[in-house]
C-alpha cells in the first residue's frame, strides 16, 4: 500500500524559500499524477501544485511564478520548492496521488493514507 511521507517545512521570514519533499514507500510513484495540497487553519484543504506521471506540472494561481513542483523517480521522491513564500502561504502540506490538469489540483477520493503533513510558517 502506498504510504507517503511529507518533510521540509519549517519556519522561515517572508520573501524566504522553502524545499518540501514527498517520499513514497509500498509502490513507485513513477506512475502516479502527485499533488501538494495546503490546510491552513479555520480553511479547507486546497490543491496547490501536481505533476502528472510525465512530468507536466501544473500550479494554483496563489502559487503560480513562485513555487516549483518536480520529481525524482530514481529517489520515488516529488518536491515542491516554494520561494517568495508569504505569510499566505502558512499552513500544513500534504503530498497525495491527484487529478492533474491546467484546471485541477484534486486528490484521488480512493486514497486514504494521508501523511502527517509538514508545517511551513512563513512570519517575521
Amino acid at each position: 500500500q502506498l504510504q507517503l511521507v511529507e518533510s521540509g517545512g519549517g519556519l522561515v521570514q517572508p520573501g524566504g524559500s522553502l524545499r518540501l519533499s514527498c517520499a513514497a514507500s509500498g509502490s513507485t510513484l513513477d506512475s502516479l499524477p502527485i499533488g501538494w495540497f495546503r490546510q491552513a487553519p479555520g480553511k479547507e484543504r486546497e490543491g496547490v501544485s501536481c505533476i502528472t506521471s510525465s512530468g507536466n506540472p501544473n500550479y494554483a494561481d496563489s502559487v503560480k511564478g513562485r513555487f516549483t513542483i518536480s520529481r525524482d523517480n530514481a529517489k520515488n521522491t516529488v518536491h515542491l520548492q516554494m520561494d517568495s513564500l508569504k505569510p499566505e502561504d502558512t499552513a500544513v502540506y500534504y503530498c497525495a496521488p491527484s487529478f492533474c490538469s491546467r484546471a485541477t489540483i484534486r486528490s484521488w477520493p480512493s486514497f486514504g493514507s494521508w501523511g502527517q503533513g509538514t508545517q511551513v510558517t512563513v512570519s517575521s
